[in-house]
C-alpha cells in the first residue's frame, strides 16, 4: 500500500518531535534568537497527545534554574510555579507498620530540596509545558498536538525530518473511509523529545550506534495519583521521600508524597525496572504501600483524583548515548538527561533543549542547510551545569543497583561529601535481563484493594482519560506472537500481565481450555514498561494514532 500513497510535504528549517520541557524550552530559545537576530525561521512542534500536557507525568519538584535562563521574567509571565518548597522529610519504611524519620544531617545533599541559593517548586509538570507552550507560540512557533511522528525520514544516512502517522486506517491495516495519511514533515534539523523509551530515539540509537561504549540504557517506572484532601490535613510545600518497605532488599526503588496547591498531594512510587522477581506487580506495590501509616495520614479522607504511569530514563552520564548525528539530535529523556541523584530531570531536560537550540541557530544562521553533526552541541552541553550535574551523580543508580538501596544509598552519600571521589561504578546488566525464573522466586499475594486508599487496575486506567480508537492497528508489535504462551509463561509466569501498570496484558483460555495472550491495547498509558521489561524483547511499542493514549489534566 505504501508506494500507492501520495503524501504531502511541508518544509521547515526545524522539526522538534515532542511538546515536552526539553522540545519546547528548545523551541523557545530557537525563536527566541530568531527575533532577536531579525531572521526568519520556521520551528515546528509535533505532539502525539491530544493536547499539550495530556501525555506528561512527573512528581514533580522543579528547579527553575533552565527556566530562569529561558525567561528571566517567569514570575511576571506567570508561570505556574506557585507552591514553594517549606519542608523537607525523608523516612525508611521498615515494615508495614513501622518506619524511621532520617536526620537531615544522613540525607545525600542531592536529596535536600530546602535552603541554598535556589527555591524548588512543587509544580505540574503538563501545566508548566502548557504555559511553555503558549510562550512558543507567542514567540512564533507552530504546534501540532494530535499528530503521531511514526517515522524518521533517512536519506543517505541523514535524517531529514519525521512522517506523521497515517490516520484512518482500520485493524486489518486497510484504510477506512476516514483515511488521512501521514504528512512527511522536512526540515534542516530534526529535535527528537520524546521523553523517556521514546520510540523514534530508540531506533535512531540503534541506527547510528549512538550507545557505542555506554552502559545499557537502565530504567525505572513511576507510577503517580493526585488527592484532593480536607483543608485541615493540607500543608502547602511539604515534601516526603522514602524508600523500603513493601519492595524487598532485591528490588530498588522509592516513594514519594508532595503537598501541592489546591488542597492536592501528588503521591507516588518509583520503582527499577532491574528487579528479579517476575511475580512482582509495581502497580500493587504502589496500592500497598499507601496503607503504611506514614502515608496514609496524608490520605485518609481525601479522594483521588488521577492516576498515571510513566516510564523514566534513570541511567544517568554511564548510559547517556551520543546525543548527535547528521540532521538531528537526541535531547532531554529521550537521551537519558534526568538527574537521578536528585529525583528531577525537568531542570536539565528544559537545559538540553536550550543547550541544542543554540547550536542548531548558530548554524542555520550561517546558512547551514542541514544534514551536518552538530558537534558543537556536544561541546556546548559538555561545558554546562547540566551535563557537570550528571557527572557528579555518574555512580548513583549503579550503586543503589549493586550494593542495595540502604548501602548503596550509604555509597553515594560518602561519594558526594567526597565531591565525586569514589570510583564510578557501572551496571552492565540490561534491566531485561535480570528476571529470574518464576519457579525461583516467591509468589507475591497482594492484598485486594479496599476503594478508599488502594484501588484495582480498571478504576485506575478510569482515572488516567485514556482512550484509543479501537478500528486501528495494535499499537504493541509481538515479533514472535507465539513467544508469551510458549516461552515467557512457563518461565517466567508471563510477567508482562503484572509489569504493565493498566492492564494491557493477559493471560486467558480460549474455547479449548488453551491459555491465549491478549493485548488490551485501548488500556495503553503509553508508559512504555513492555517494551523495556519484557525478558525477551519480544514487545515493541510504536505511536498508536494521533491523539490517543493518557489525558492527563495536571500531572
Amino acid at each position: 500500500m505504501e508506494e500507492q500513497i501520495e503524501r504531502d510535504s511541508m518544509d521547515v528549517d526545524v522539526v522538534i518531535v515532542g511538546a515536552g520541557p526539553s522540545g519546547l524550552a528548545a523551541a523557545c530559545r530557537l525563536m527566541q534568537q530568531a527575533n532577536e537576530a531579525e531572521q526568519e525561521l520556521t520551528v515546528c512542534v509535533v505532539e502525539k497527545g491530544s493536547e499539550v500536557g495530556a501525555h506528561i507525568l512527573s512528581g514533580a519538584i522543579f528547579e527553575p534554574r533552565a527556566l530562569g535562563e529561558l525567561f528571566p521574567d517567569w514570575q511576571e509571565r506567570g508561570a505556574p510555579l506557585t507552591t514553594p518548597v517549606t519542608r523537607d522529610e525523608v523516612y525508611l519504611l521498615k515494615d508495614a507498620d513501622k518506619a524511621q524519620k532520617l536526620p537531615g544531617a544522613l540525607v545525600p545533599p542531592s536529596m535536600h530540596n530546602t535552603g541554598g541559593d535556589l527555591t524548588r517548586y512543587l509544580i505540574s509538570a503538563g501545566n508548566l509545558c502548557r504555559w511553555l507552550a503558549e510562550q512558543a507560540e507567542a514567540l512564533g512557533v507552530e504546534i501540532f498536538p494530535g499528530f503521531a511522528a511514526q517515522e524518521a525520514i533517512i536519506e543517505e544516512e541523514v535524517v531529514k525530518g519525521i512522517l506523521i502517522g497515517d490516520m484512518g486506517v482500520g485493524a486489518d491495516g486497510q484504510p477506512k473511509d476516514s483515511y488521512t495519511p501521514g504528512m512527511e514533515l522536512r526540515a534542516k534539523y530534526t529535535l527528537f523529545a520524546e521523553g523517556s523509551r521514546g520510540h523514534l530515539g530508540k531506533r535512531l540509537i540503534e541506527r547510528f550506534s549512538l550507545d557505542a561504549g555506554k552502559d545499557p540504557q537502565h530504567y525505572g517506572i513511576g507510577l503517580k495519583e493526585l488527592w484532593d484532601i480536607p483543608a485541615e490535613q493540607h500543608e502547602p510545600g511539604l515534601v516526603l521521600h522514602g524508600s523500603g518497605w513493601p519492595l524487598d532488599k532485591h528490588t530498588q526503588g522509592g516513594w514519594f508524597l508532595y503537598h501541592g496547591d489546591n488542597q492536592q498531594v501528588m503521591v507516588g512510587l518509583i520503582m527499577d525496572l532491574s528487579y528479579q522477581n517476575p511475580w512482582l506487580s509495581p502497580f500493587d506495590e504502589f496500592q500497598r504501600m499507601k496503607h503504611h501509616p506514614t502515608i496514609a495520614r496524608h490520605l485518609e479522607g481525601g479522594q483521588r483524583v488521577a492516576y498515571g504511569a510513566r516510564a523514566i530514563t534513570k541511567g544517568g552520564l554511564n548510559c547517556l548515548p551520543k546525543m548527535t548525528f547528521p540532521g538531528g539530535l537526541l535531547i532531554g529523556c529521550d537521551a537519558g538527561t534526568l538527574n537521578f541523584a536528585k529525583i528531577k530531570g525537568l531542570h536539565t531536560a528544559m537545559k538540553s533543549g536550550l543547550v541544542a537550540a543554540e547550536a542548531v541557530f548558530e548554524a542555520v544562521a550561517k546558512g547551514d542547510e542541514g544534514g551536518s553533526e552538530l558537534t558543537s552541541f556536544t561541546e556546548k552541553w559538555q561545558a554546562s551545569w547540566g551535563h557537570a550535574e550528571l557527572e557528579k551523580s555518574a555512580s548513583f543508580g549503579p550503586a543503589i543497583h549493586k550494593y542495595g538501596t540502604v548501602m548503596g544509598g550509604a555509597y553515594n552519600f560518602a561519594d558526594q561529601l567526597l565531591g565525586g571521589k569514589l570510583p564510578n561504578i557501572h551496571d552492565t546488566t540490561p534491566d531485561h535481563a535480570t528476571l529470574k525464573p518464576a519457579s525461583e522466586c516467591e509468589k507475591i499475594d497482594y492484598p485486594r484493594p479496599d476503594g478508599k486508599l488502594s484501588f484495582d487496575k480498571p478504576s485506575s486506567v478510569f482515572l488516567s482519560n485514556t482512550n484509543h480508537e479501537e478500528d486501528q492497528p495494535c499499537h504493541l508489535k509481538l515479533d514472535d506472537p507465539e513467544l508469551p504462551i510458549r516461552d515467557n509463561l512457563p518461565e517466567y509466569a508471563e510477567p508482562a500481565q503484572r509489569y504493565c501498570p493498566a492492564g494491557v496484558y493477559e493471560v486467558i483460555e480460549d474455547d479449548a481450555g488453551q491459555p491465549r495472550f491478549q493485548i488490551n491495547f485501548q488500556n495503553c498509558v503509553h508508559c512504555k514498561t513492555c517494551d523495556i521489561k519484557d525478558p525477551a524483547q519480544n514487545i515493541t511499542w510504536v505511536a498508536p494514532e494521533g491523539g490517543g493514549g493518557p489525558n492527563y489534566p495536571n500531572m
